[in-house]
């Protein structure tokens, strides 16, 4: 980790209000290489509660690259991850499972649409089968595009639901995503499964990869080099951001005060902005000597306008609060990202 990582785990952990509740407990984290599960992983270990973690990767040297010293404190197991879900038995005691596995590159879903849908489905019925038989609590990472294409403002609460085209190869993403939700969905009615969903948005911060080609990412690097900020686009698709830290108390908050069979967004619904703004935004509080310029290119097949105005009231209302505004949030990747 590098200092702003490490600064940021450690006001996670002196402003968690929950840690008493993770004394002594198992969890099982999957996508523990990935920012969201990583971020999460470094949070719980630093919270001092005796928490055991057991990680599946699919990189056993990666994984112990990535963690450093505190590789030591967590029990990996290099496997091919459905492999190793359906093979769990009530022998292997977790208490809390979060599934952040999933496949994010969108050259990968793209060129993979059916290992992409069918990793969402398989992977997460074998983890609602453990939990079924053993009462572990579960929380499932969704993502912000199980809504679709939304084109209004209107705050989009979780009952909600935009298009997505069926015969997008793409959508084998959102698809599997809406599918694995109703996954969980089904197991807590009828089976009385204590599993919620956490329904992120776009979540970034200290520990993204410097060539991260999303586009906060992209504007960080301009503002950092002193280039132009140029968009292919109007840049009218606007959306909330997250923290990384504070997404991880979120998921931790849904895991221990969520509903059964609950979904709950995950936003710091005070960040909501279109990418043109952002890149206005980044210029005038990072580099005003720096311009935004728009060269559409419509041939490039980006995704259409969307706007995804979600709301975090439900979640907000189990006691969780952003820590980070949008310009502490920038300032901190942009730090991170100087290494």
């Amino acid at each position: 980790m590098n200092k702003i990582q490490k600064k940021d785990i450690k006001e996670f952990a002196n402003s968690f209000e929950l840690s008493d509740l993770l004394v002594n407990s198992s969890f099982l984290v999957t996508g523990a290489t990935g920012l969201i599960g990583s971020t999460l992983v470094h949070c719980l270990l630093a919270l001092n509660r005796g928490i055991e973690i057991t990680c599946p990767v699919r990189n056993l040297g990666k994984a112990k690259d990535m963690y450093g010293e505190e590789a030591e404190r967590i029990h990996f197991i290099e496997c091919n991850l459905t492999e190793y879900l359906n093979n769990l038995r009530e022998k292997d005691i977790f208490r809390y499972i979060v599934h952040c596995a999933s496949p994010t590159a969108g050259k990968y879903i793209t060129e993979h649409p059916v290992e992409t849908y069918m990793l969402a489905i398989n992977s997460t019925h074998a983890i609602l089968e453990y939990a079924k038989n053993t009462k572990a609590s579960v929380v499932y990472v969704s993502s912000l595009e199980y809504y679709g294409q939304n084109l209004d403002d209107n705050e989009i609460k979780e009952e909600m639901q935009g298009y997505v085209d069926n015969t997008d190869p793409r959508s084998s993403y959102p698809l599997g995503k809406r599918s694995a939700e109703f996954l969980c969905y089904a197991y807590s009615h009828q089976y009385d499964v204590n599993v919620k969903v956490a329904r992120l948005t776009q979540t970034f911060g200290a520990g993204v990869a410097a060539d991260d080609n999303r586009v906060f990412a992209q504007f960080a690097r301009s503002v950092m080099a002193g280039t132009d900020i140029v968009l292919h686009t109007t840049g009218e698709s606007a959306k909330p951001y997250c923290y990384t830290t504070d997404c991880a108390s979120a998921i931790l908050t849904i895991l221990l005060k969520g509903s059964n069979g609950e979904a709950y967004n995950v936003a710091n619904q005070d960040t909501y902005i279109s990418i043109r703004s952002m890149a206005e935004f980044l210029r005038d509080n990072f580099n005003p000597k720096i311009k935004v310029t728009i060269e559409e290119h419509p041939d490039m097949g980006y995704a259409p306008v969307t706007m995804l105005h979600l709301s975090s009231e439900k979640l907000m209302a189990l006691g969780w609060k952003p820590q980070y505004d949008l310009k502490e949030m920038f300032y901190r990747l942009i730090e991170s990202m100087k290494g």
